[in-house]
């Protein structure tokens, strides 16, 4: 990994700073995208010294806002002219009915739409890389998932499980949509996966959540795995020479796995994919580029 270019959302905790950490400690060159500075700083100061790295570094963004989200890219496209990894790690966790700025239910707003604008905005620095790799974090959670496209922010009946589930399924329905695209465009060297970390002991479910979804998020975690190991997978995919070229799959402890029935719809991945371009305002997500850039 050593003189690679990652970015990782997320990356100041939890299994976002556990993988930032593994790719430091390969030499990889890393920036972070993080809503706080304070703990922003603070995870990039115990990375450094963590990993006797100094490449790493972090930007501010809201990826409940587009504004923010394409703010931010901007800044990489400028730092980074090739980027080998992104890692879109970063979700949230809501119990009561919440919009963005942007008017998008905030679960599928954050957990999808982030996911599917950061990777649009990165393209041009992704193409540039000889094997570009996205990872995407999802969650088996999507097995409960169904796809709510005449309600997608579930207005009429929300419950936080309920969007948390669908955002996930949406998660996949990107990746494999997305794998699809670019390879219809002679792609092939821009790899994309999707990554189930189990169940892990953060604080996802603590922090907009009311009461009692909070005592049973405390609960249920006991019964999780470290960050460490939760990030695992995600770390593998980013930096193995042995899964070069693999793309268009779901991957839990290393290995890939069938996702749900609901997942290989393609007509669903199709349906999600042009309401996600235009709730981003995106008109060509994969423009025609110059035959150069692609080498």
């Amino acid at each position: 990994m050593e003189g690679k270019n990652c970015i990782i959302t997320g990356g100041n905790s939890g299994i976002g700073f556990e993988t930032t950490l593994a790719l430091a400690k390969l030499k990889a060159n890393i920036i972070i995208i993080c809503r706080s500075q304070d703990k922003a700083e603070a995870a990039t100061k115990s990375i450094r010294a963590k990993s006797q790295n100094n490449n790493v570094d972090y930007i501010l963004a809201d990826l409940g806002s587009q504004k923010s989200i394409k703010d931010a890219a901007k800044y990489v496209l400028k730092e980074f002219k090739r980027l080998d990894v992104l890692v879109n790690n970063a979700g949230t966790w809501v119990s009561k009915l919440e919009l963005t700025e942007d008017k998008v239910e905030k679960q599928f707003a954050v957990n999808h739409l982030a996911y599917f604008l950061l990777t649009y905005e990165l393209l041009p620095a992704l193409i540039k890389s000889d094997d570009a790799r996205v990872i995407c974090v999802g969650s088996d959670s999507h097995f409960h998932g169904k796809m709510h496209f005449d309600d997608l922010s579930l207005g009429k009946k929300y419950h936080g499980l309920r969007a948390y589930a669908q955002s996930k399924l949406a998660n996949i329905l990107f990746t494999y949509e997305l794998d699809r695209q670019l390879k219809s465009k002679g792609l092939n060297h821009i790899s994309v996966n999707c990554v189930q970390p189990g169940l892990v002991k953060t604080d996802i479910g603590l922090k907009h959540t009311i009461s009692l979804h909070g005592l049973a998020w405390r609960i249920r975690r006991m019964g999780g795995v470290s960050p460490a190991k939760g990030a695992e997978t995600s770390i593998y995919l980013a930096s193995s020479k042995d899964v070069q070229g693999e793309s268009g799959k779901y991957w839990d402890k290393c290995h890939s796995k069938p996702s749900s029935k609901r997942s290989y719809n393609k007509e669903d991945a199709l349906r999600l994919w042009n309401i996600s371009k235009e709730l981003c305002g995106i008109k060509n997500y994969i423009s025609p580029l110059p035959l150069e850039n692609h080498l």
